[in-house]
């Protein structure tokens, strides 16, 4: 496919065109050297429109040598083919081919030498093209390894000839160096474990060796990225780690699984391994060292593992618990593998005390990073982890309230991770009524609000846009799963119950074990809070929300108390609505006792999807409202244990004391070398394919528009004539189909909106294919039923192919959290400017199929160029050249943002309830919170203190932050004490402004009005 698709840009296949091919073709040029030394652009025109195409190599002494070289190339002339509007126009020549022996400078310094020029005329003057000419060149320059060698072919033609394009085309150097020495790459953090020694570069290209001391030059510059298998057989056999096996004897394969790692650490860090390592492969003292380190924390990790085994062994109650986990999964017929791999184990086993031990000061004092590589499994790590968890709070006597509040970044990680959650939870639900475990069913709940799903439902006073209980379409509006979690079938469908004023999803499957009740799955807000699930799962920004609503309380703490009216759920403070503190719309009932110990409500785990994200202002921003969900956690008597996820990390240690104030450990630790570890290791499988290319003298928008439909044109010749096509690549004609299904669909990323949507755009006006072509948009602008639907057929196609959906236009939406196994080919636009965003990005293709990632280079920016020019090392070493996160908690711009939710909150969460408690009004009003403030009482230095404490801002270099923060909230206290205030909610006492209603509300907001002056 990718060949077919270069050979597309470049012409191979074409004789002749209707159009110029300067306009056509966008590989393979070479534009004359005369052009480019007179443009105005300077350097960037020659990464635009190159005239040369050459081989960097590092001689292993500066000789003098002769290096022999061969071009090849063909040149395009224009004659009359008609009067026809799709005439051909233009007639590409015969091959031109040219082998010179070059002689090279014999010292630095001296002038570029050349040869075969005189050849080159000669062959273009047969071919009719007088006056064109090409040369190879060759140049001694000095880099930071000694001097460097580059031989190129250039085109030395003049601007103009009439009747010829003097651009040359399918141009391919290559070149004879004699011997050479590697390159090393720079000594970046971890080296002792790369392979830093690259053969060549390519110039205006990539580079390939076809022996000791040949090279050619491609226009892809490629890099192929092995697939990872989960076991090393260094470790010795590996032991039973099946669902089944698990659920019914855990401890003899998890003693097998440490005794394992055991066994690997002796073989790969061992002193006396690093040290014959050192001196095989040149260590300087700081590779050393850091070996030395990866050694030691290597060690700890598996002390962890001995320590989570132990705990296993001795304490019933979490046995019992991870084996009725392991038995959930053995259950769910929606999942369709048996077996752990041993890393997602492993994370259980260092994880285990945290499950036991709940005291503030121990394993919940650290936050245990799960890190790996995209599509390695984590998700299902954490619900294992999760899972284990809910059983293990039943049978410690929890038996209503969240177990975990797991929250996502994007509003694509929410839906995709989702359905992957309610999968398992309905099969432990399952496991829990067969075992007869006490407490309330397993729930589900989807807290994302609008505009995904409705924040609450209204039965009077709606505004527009409110969900209306009695339109029969509504309920069908806000479906969120794709299937049925405990049967795996389609056929949901959506209803509310205005008896129990709950939006269901409901299964009409004969065979689903649930019946036809509705599912234990809430996507309204006000449901959740009423319900309280075993599982929350949300969009990051709704933690903004505990300065808002009451009913956040539990979320980290107890709520007030029961409705004792059947199902209406729990209640909050009291509000004019809710005179007893129900959200069932008119409930007057007052509030009944809760039926647990209120230290048990709170979520037992916090859990951080793809914690990298957690970055810049909204990572700051976090940080604030993490120290103020922990402070008012343990004003209630409890502690959570935080769980984070990424597959690319660095400066992970900093990003979590800033984000939690809290020591960071990630789990699993590296191996000795990349790519191999205990827990995973390279093979010469193929993954993905990675191939950078820059289009030469055409838009970016262009060449995309001719790749896409390339690709596609690929693609429906495989439809049309599978006999064919199967004869051409050497397969089975019956496996085209599967070929087709999996190679169908073309993704195009942007990494920016404005890229994303003129892409979709050009699907509908650019691409001319004889049948139409189906696209998909997918961005955090598309609209939840929307990116369902797509995700819905691009996982189950249509049997007709020309049905189907055939690109999709891409925003970082697509970068996290999306699996499905028939995206297999992506074009970037541009190579993202985190590499973070690459790595993430393109894991999306490629998960159980060999992937191609095309990336289009945005040459005439310097990062691209300079990506470019190393691209097959880039992709190759890209986890190394991650930045760490930009993310601060002590900032006076973030306090100022946060301020007001930090006060309101508690003033929600602590002082509401002890007013309520003393006989006083709810606190939504100045009046009320100044009566509480001055009889419970709430004093203004307290307050502050309480305030410092939970920021970490007690520190020597934090005096101007407690100053500011001191300033606050005496003007606080200053409004709420002012007799001629005009404030009617507390909100409006604030000088800093009103409480963030989303954690990206970092910028000042602007009020738009329409042409009649209204908002």
């Amino acid at each position: 496919m990718l060949d077919s698709v270069v050979a597309e840009g470049r012409g191979d296949h074409m004789q002749t065109l209707s159009v110029a091919p300067k306009g056509r073709l966008w590989l393979g040029r070479l534009a004359p050297e005369i052009v480019v030394q007179n443009s105005r652009l300077g350097e960037r025109s020659e990464r635009l429109e190159p005239c040369e195409v050459g081989v960097r190599v590092r001689p292993t002494e500066v000789d003098g040598r002769t290096v022999t070289c061969a071009g090849r190339l063909v040149v395009w002339s224009e004659f009359d083919g008609g009067d026809a509007p799709d005439a051909p126009r233009w007639r590409k020549s015969d091959p031109i081919e040219v082998r010179a022996d070059l002689p090279t400078p014999a010292r630095l310094g001296e002038s570029a030498t050349s040869a075969g020029r005189d050849d080159f005329a000669a062959a273009l003057r047969a071919v009719g093209a007088d006056g064109m000419a090409c040369e190879f060149q060759a140049e001694l320059e000095m880099g930071k390894d000694g001097p460097e060698l580059v031989v190129t072919l250039v085109n030395v033609s003049p601007e103009e000839i009439p009747g010829w394009d003097t651009k040359v085309y399918e141009a391919v150097l290559e070149v004879d160096s004699g011997p050479t020495a590697p390159f090393t790459l720079d000594n970046l953090p971890d080296s002792f474990r790369y392979d830093r020694t690259v053969s060549a570069y390519g110039v205006n290209g990539g580079v390939v060796r076809l022996g000791p001391e040949t090279f050619r030059t491609e226009d892809a510059a490629t890099h192929d990225q092995p697939r990872p298998i989960y076991w090393d057989d260094d470790a010795g056999q590996p032991p039973d780690l099946t669902f089944a096996t698990l659920a019914a004897e855990p401890l003899p394969p998890l003693r097998d699984l440490v005794a394992a790692c055991e066994r690997w650490a002796n073989v790969h860090w061992a002193p006396a391994v690093l040290t014959q390592r050192a001196i095989d492969e040149d260590w300087d003292a700081g590779m050393r060292d850091e070996a030395d380190t990866e050694a030691g924390l290597f060690t700890e990790e598996l002390e962890r593992l001995r320590a989570g085994l132990a705990l296993l062994e001795r304490d019933d109650d979490l046995r019992r618990s991870f084996m009725l986990a392991n038995q959930s999964f053995a259950d769910s017929p929606v999942i369709r593998h048996t077996t752990w791999r041993p890393f997602q184990l492993g994370f259980m086993l260092a994880n285990a005390t945290s499950i036991v031990d709940d005291r503030h000061d121990g394993d919940r004092s650290v936050v245990d990073t799960l890190w790996f590589a995209t599509g390695g499994g984590k998700t299902e790590t954490y619900l294992l982890y999760v899972v284990t968890t809910a059983f293990y709070d039943r049978l410690r006597g929890k038996r209503e309230g969240i177990t975990s509040w797991g929250r996502f970044p994007l509003r694509m990680l929410s839906l995709q991770q989702t359905q992957r959650f309610a999968d398992v939870i309905a099969a432990a639900e399952l496991v829990r009524l067969r075992e007869r475990i006490a407490g309330r069913e397993f729930a589900l709940g989807f807290l994302v609000g609008k505009p995904g799903t409705p924040n609450r439902i209204r039965a009077s006073n709606r505004s527009a846009g409110d969900p209306d209980p009695t339109d029969p379409d509504m309920p069908a509006r806000h479906q969120v799963l794709l299937r049925c979690p405990f049967c795996g079938s389609e056929g949901l469908h959506m209803a509310f119950d205005t008896g129990r004023w709950t939006l269901d999803h409901v299964c009409g499957a004969e065979r689903c074990p649930w019946g036809a009740r509705p599912l234990p799955f809430r996507v309204v807000d006000e449901e959740i809070f009423r319900s309280l699930p075993t599982v929350v799962l949300g969009t990051l920004d709704k933690a903004a929300n505990i300065a808002m609503q009451a009913a956040m309380r539990g979320f980290y703490g107890a709520p007030s108390g029961r409705c004792p009216v059947q199902g209406h759920g729990f209640t909050y403070a009291p509000r004019s609505g809710s005179p007893g503190g129900c959200l069932f719309p008119g409930c007057q009932a007052q509030s009944g006792p809760l039926t647990q110990a209120a230290d048990l409500y709170a979520p037992t785990v916090r859990m951080q999807d793809e914690l990298h994200l957690l970055r810049d202002s909204l990572g700051a921003v976090d940080s604030h409202y993490e120290a103020l969900l922990d402070a008012l956690q343990q004003h209630y008597g409890s502690t959570p244990k935080v769980i984070a996820s990424s597959a690319t990390l660095a400066g992970h240690d900093e990003q979590v004391r800033a984000l939690y104030r809290k020591t960071g450990r990630t789990f699993p630790r590296p191996g000795a070398r990349a790519g191999w570890s205990f827990w995973s290791r390279a093979t010469e499988t193929l993954a993905r394919r990675f191939a950078g290319l820059a289009p030469r003298g055409v838009t970016l928008e262009y060449a995309t528009d001719q790749l896409t439909e390339s690709l596609q044109r690929v693609t429906r010749r495989a439809v049309e004539d599978p006999a064919s096509v199967a004869a051409e690549i050497g397969v089975d004609v019956a496996a085209i189909p599967l070929l087709v299904d999996n190679y169908g669909v073309d993704v195009v990323y942007g990494s920016n909106l404005k890229d994303v949507e003129a892409v979709a755009r050009s699907f509908d006006t650019q691409i001319q294919l004889d049948r139409p072509v189906n696209a998909a948009t997918l961005t955090g602008r598309t609209p939840l039923d929307e990116v369902r639907d797509t995700l819905a057929r691009l996982v189950d196609p249509e049997p007709d192919f020309y049905d189907r959906v055939h690109l999709v236009a891409a925003s970082s939406m697509l970068s996290h959290g999306v699996d499905v196994n028939r995206l297999n080919v992506m074009v970037m636009l541009g190579l993202p400017l985190a590499t973070a965003e690459f790595i993430q990005t393109t894991s999306r293709v490629g998960r159980t199929h060999p992937g191609l990632v095309i990336v289009l280079h945005k040459i005439g920016r310097e990062r691209d160029a300079a990506v470019y020019r190393t691209f097959p090392s880039f992709v190759g070493h890209a986890d190394r050249l991650i930045d760490p996160i930009p993310i601060t908690a002590k900032s006076r711009r973030v306090l100022e943002l946060t301020f007001a939710g930090l006060v309101q909150a508690r003033l929600y969460g602590i002082h509401e309830p002890a007013a309520i408690a003393a006989g006083l009004r709810q606190l939504t009003k100045p009046g009320p919170v100044r009566s509480a403030f001055n009889r419970l009482p709430v004093l203004e230095a307290a307050e502050l203190q309480a305030l410092v404490d939970m920021l970490n801002f007690d520190g020597p270099l934090d005096e101007n932050l407690r100053r500011d923060l001191e300033a606050y909230l005496r003007e606080f206290y200053r409004a709420l004490n002012d007799p001629a205030s005009s404030a009617e909610w507390v909100k409006q006492l604030f000088s800093t402004g009103e409480p963030m209603r989303s954690l990206r509300d970092v910028e000042a907001q602007a009020p738009v009005f329409s042409r009649g002056g209204r908002p």
